[in-house]
């Protein structure tokens, strides 16, 4: 059965309280499914024909590259939704395969009742205009630091855009895998290019944190690849 506490968490129904969700879903069809850790939820290019939310676990995206390669796009925890910029439009298929990190349940509700509920209820409306966009910036960011063809190129836009323009510290809340995962790379690379960059004076490794030492140089890096 549908959390509403849980729900009231999510981006989708923020500004509602459980009692409020509840009124709002009890008249249309909804669904909660559950899905063991490591499950398939969905295959890249199935239509998007239900909003998904996960009301528990964890999930994550990951496409093919054009090498055959899997790439993990990014996880996603509770309490947010799946694709919901995907629901509408003209090409509504699932950018990219889903699968359950953990053990997981999702709140489903149809296209056309999840519609009702955006023509019913402005708050639901504003929640969804802003989560959708908010995800299209996403999408575009990684669609740019994908386009860095190096390693070395990826880490310096990561590291540029994690440390900000007042710090040159970058607290890494990722393993070496997990951001190898992230990079499209293999933690043998990853760990060899990251050494490179240390030995030539642009980074250093202190446990958990990358220091950045030359900034200036990390940006010409990027003008090169």
């Amino acid at each position: 059965m549908p959390n509403y506490d849980i729900l009231a968490k999510s981006p989708v129904f923020r500004g509602l309280n459980s009692d409020q969700i509840n009124e709002c879903l009890k008249s249309i069809h909804i669904q909660v499914k559950s899905f063991r850790k490591d499950s398939l939820i969905v295959h890249a290019g199935e239509k998007v024909n239900h909003l998904l939310i996960i009301q528990k676990g964890s999930v994550r995206g990951e496409m093919l590259d054009y090498s055959g390669k899997v790439l993990k796009i990014e996880d996603i925890e509770s309490p947010r939704a799946l694709a919901g910029a995907f629901l509408f439009g003209k090409t509504n298929a699932y950018p990219v395969t889903v699968t359950a990190n953990t053990d997981v349940e999702l709140l489903s509700i149809p296209r056309n009742e999840f519609l009702q509920l955006l023509q019913k209820e402005k708050t639901i409306l504003l929640n969804y205009l802003n989560d959708i966009s908010t995800r299209t910036q996403f999408l575009s960011n990684k669609l740019h630091f994908l386009s860095f063809r190096t390693i070395k190129g990826k880490i310096a836009h990561y590291l540029l855009q994690k440390s900000g323009n007042n710090s040159n510290t970058v607290e890494l809340n990722h393993t070496q895998q997990q951001l190898a995962e992230l990079f499209g790379v293999t933690r043998p690379s990853l760990s060899r290019v990251l050494g490179e960059m240390q030995r030539e004076g642009l980074i250093t490794l202190e446990r958990k944190n990358i220091i950045i030492l030359e900034k200036q140089m990390l940006s010409h890096l990027l003008d090169k690849d």
